[in-house]
């Protein structure tokens, strides 16, 4: 019987998740799709009976918005949240911005994944000189984080945010779990993906293939030494969600552009 249980939350879908382009760090509210998706979230956690304890945030707009919005659909907005950059996405560098099929159709399929969703590999660092550098970079939100401005990074692999992001499980959110407290980590698909392949012992190889999609709720239970026991599980209309995975696993593809 598990001793402790988790629930990880990708953000509800986001207006550039919509128009299929790398958002990373730029800040972006969700969608009219997103918020009905967090929605959904609480109402199926609320029928499940959770109650939260503690939710945990990055500090990006999405991330923290769906998290209300699933507190607010579940009758427990006064319970605390605390965000830290160390949840945020992964920066994807020079990629910020650019869409993803049309990088399919110019780099190929298999570059663009490689950049996407390999573990040890970091798309091309973005310059001063890129739209959306000032816009990151003179973000009043980055003045409050534990390490200096300049220290932040200008692009990460899937390894370099697990490397940012296990100081912060292992100093605030682990010992909260141990605590016996229920905790919601709602986050992005990387930082998420990262926490996953550290929990669960995923290799490098194997989580290339794990795929979340956006406003679904994984459950993991864990043992007394927070080891999981047994897979991350997804909560709500199966096939639904298969459909959503799909749709994610697509968004990198060299599909035909529409006329303009």
């Amino acid at each position: 019987m598990a001793k402790y249980r988790l629930i990880l939350l990708r953000h509800g879908e986001g207006a550039w998740n919509k128009e299929n382009r790398f958002c990373s760090w730029v800040d972006q509210k969700l969608s009219a799709d997103g918020v009905k998706e967090a929605q959904t979230c609480g109402r199926h956690l609320k029928m499940l009976g959770f109650e939260f304890d503690l939710v945990f945030t990055s500090i990006l707009s999405r991330s923290i918005q769906t998290a209300w919005l699933v507190l607010e659909e579940m009758g427990q907005e006064w319970v605390p949240t605390e965000s830290s950059w160390r949840l945020n996405e992964r920066h994807y560098g020079a990629l910020i911005g650019l869409n993803r099929t049309e990088m399919a159709l110019n780099h190929g399929e298999e570059q663009v994944k490689r950049w996407r969703r390999s573990y040890d590999v970091s798309p091309p660092p973005i310059s001063e000189v890129h739209p959306y550098y000032h816009e990151i970079y003179n973000d009043r939100r980055y003045k409050y984080c534990d390490v200096p401005k300049e220290k932040l990074p200008k692009s990460e692999s899937l390894k370099e945010v697990l490397d940012r992001l296990l100081p912060y499980w292992n100093e605030r959110i682990a010992p909260e779990v141990k605590r016996g407290k229920t905790v919601l980590i709602s986050a992005h698909g990387n930082s998420t993906r990262a926490l996953l392949k550290h929990l669960e012992g995923i290799s490098d190889e194997a989580i290339v293939n794990v795929t979340l999609p956006t406003g679904v709720p994984v459950l993991l239970e864990l043992d007394e030494n927070l080891q999981p026991l047994g897979h991350h599980q997804f909560l709500g209309d199966q096939e639904a969600i298969q459909a959503a995975i799909k749709k994610v696993e697509d968004q990198g593809k060299a599909k035909p552009m529409a006329e303009k």
